[in-house]
């Protein structure tokens, strides 16, 4: 007698393959396929064949029945794996001689090889201190991989030291112009803004004092000291970092890095160490750029609301700010720049075989670069404090 559900009856209409369920005159349960199959289409569900096998007396065997079978796809090749589970879970007999020739040749060939052992995602640890503990070996694994990527960039900056590093001075041109020129527009608005805003922030408490005309120390410093350089580095890790993990991931995915070492050329060489020598010459001019444009924006402020001539706010400047805050400014740019180049590289060159991999790497890189960015000016901050600069 056949059991048939309603989620049977309605995947039946809809795309037409037929599920027939019943026992047959030895007991053993025969699973009738009918129709045509496609994963496209939907599959019926494997309820009424489970419920046959849970049906007492318990069936001594599962017997297939193929013969009104018109088209079908892997998608009976994953049914009928299902109903096996199913059968092997109730300690019940599998009998295959029902199914195509060309279906158990299949089914075969994906028992042939066993299951990685946890390639199926496993269940969430519901336990805290269990997921504590994964983060922490995470942590403890990207913090070993992340020095050991630095100690692999700094072989390489050595082997270009001595001459011995291979890589095309025609691609550090162009990535010198990506990272230099073609970011001239986005840091200009965003610094230009910034100067402003900061302008704008101390004249309305300056004010209350009588004081506007030390809007100009206040820009002239904070810019030329901090945000300069931290707002340059911050939106070239956005826009490089991001980029320098997107390129590499995709050539992981394309297995062209594999190709260069087939080819005997070390990708550190020839991938990486281009784009941090490019990074750490471009971020020191940008910042000072972007210590111009910022002051510009905190002058245009400061003429337009506080009434200061343009020269009050140019002398008031140039004695308020050193060359100490200059170079620091500098400094902290170059310093960012090979974080930015590192986090970036880094994470393309260990992202994953898929397309979702090339943007996961992408994001970790702008994560990681502006962790570290900040983490790296706090040092700063500290070592500034205990020197007296």
């Amino acid at each position: 007698m056949a059991v048939r559900s309603s989620g049977e009856r309605r995947a039946e209409a809809a795309s037409g393959s037929r599920l027939g369920v019943e026992r047959g005159r030895d007991g053993a349960v025969v699973v009738r396929l009918a129709g045509a199959w496609s994963l496209e289409d939907g599959l019926p569900d494997t309820a009424p064949v489970e419920k046959a096998l849970g049906a007492t007396p318990p069936p001594p065997a599962v017997v297939f029945d193929l013969s009104d079978l018109q088209r079908w796809d892997s998608g009976v090749l994953a049914f009928v794996a299902k109903v096996e589970d199913v059968a092997r879970s109730r300690n019940v007999t599998v009998n295959r001689d029902g199914l195509p020739p060309a279906v158990q040749r299949l089914l075969t060939l994906a028992e042939a090889v066993p299951e990685k052992q946890g390639a199926r995602s496993s269940e969430r640890p519901r336990w805290w201190v269990a997921r504590v503990g994964i983060g922490a070996r995470r942590t403890w694994e990207q913090s070993v991989r992340a020095v050991a990527f630095v100690g692999e960039a700094t072989l390489a900056l050595g082997r270009l030291v001595t001459g011995r590093a291979r890589f095309r001075w025609r691609d550090l041109a162009l990535i010198v112009q990506e990272c230099g020129a073609q970011a001239l527009p986005i840091v200009t608005l965003i610094n230009f803004l910034v100067g402003m805003i900061i302008a704008f922030v101390g004249a309305v408490q300056l004010q209350k004092f009588g004081a506007s005309i030390y809007v100009a120390d206040l820009v002239a410093i904070a810019t030329a000291r901090e945000l300069g350089s931290l707002m340059t580095a911050v939106i070239m890790a956005g826009r490089t970092g991001s980029g320098f993990a997107a390129q590499l991931g995709t050539m992981q995915v394309n297995q062209e890095i594999e190709a260069l070492e087939t080819m005997g050329l070390e990708p550190m060489d020839f991938l990486v160490l281009p784009r941090i020598l490019a990074l750490s010459m471009m971020m020191p001019l940008l910042a000072v750029y972007a210590d111009a444009i910022g002051w510009l924006g905190g002058g245009f402020v400061a003429v337009g609301m506080l009434s200061l001539s343009a020269t009050q706010f140019w002398l008031e400047s140039i004695r308020a700010i050193t060359l100490t805050d200059i170079a620091l400014g500098i400094v902290k740019s170059l310093v960012f720049g090979v974080i930015i180049a590192i986090a970036g590289c880094m994470q393309g060159m260990h992202a994953g075989r898929n397309a979702a991999a090339v943007g996961q790497a992408a994001t970790s890189a702008v994560v990681l670069s502006i962790v570290w960015i900040v983490v790296a000016d706090g040092i700063f901050a500290v070592l500034c404090n205990l020197l007296g600069i």
